[in-house]
């Protein structure tokens, strides 16, 4: 079972996370019902490439995706990386971590709202994605759709 408790969810090292995990993750039906993008079943290779995409991504903007944990267990992926002039915070929770969103949201927005860098942050949530009245509590506006490597994004943004 996870903990649920806000205060036990933490930011770590992506590249620390065992790649079996990450297949794992990335392989579980229900995750992929909402990323368009995931076309294939991962292996260990492309979870290790995964990895190093995102770790190159902190070496070139100074901040990247990070892998989340609620106490010891990992719950997921997500962050932020840099898209032109705007921040794009992207999030992938394991299945049985769906409820952790809006926490995870949360602490990510606090993070945003310390850091200089980030002025503007951009959401692409796939269309299957159907609670996001939250979003809107929180500052986030409807912008459009986005065609992203061919495949159709509803588009938020905000200002932290």
């Amino acid at each position: 079972m996870i903990e649920r408790d806000a205060s036990l969810l933490r930011f770590a090292d992506l590249g620390a996370v065992p790649p079996d995990a990450l297949v794992a993750h990335m392989n579980d039906p229900r995750v992929a019902a909402h990323l368009p993008l995931l076309t294939e079943r991962w292996g260990i290779d492309e979870a290790r490439a995964f990895q190093s995409a995102k770790q190159q991504r902190w070496l070139e903007d100074g901040l990247g995706h990070w892998a989340i944990y609620s106490g010891q267990r990992y719950v997921g992926w997500g962050g932020f990386e840099k898209e032109g002039e705007v921040w794009d915070f992207g999030l992938v929770l394991t299945a049985d971590a769906f409820g952790l969103g809006r926490q995870v949201f949360l602490k990510a927005l606090d993070f945003a709202r310390k850091d200089d860098r980030i002025e503007r942050i951009s959401l692409l949530l796939a269309p299957s994605r159907k609670h996001l009245s939250a979003l809107t509590r929180y500052g986030a506006v409807f912008v459009g759709e986005d065609d992203y490597a061919g495949q159709r994004f509803l588009r938020y943004e905000l200002t932290p």
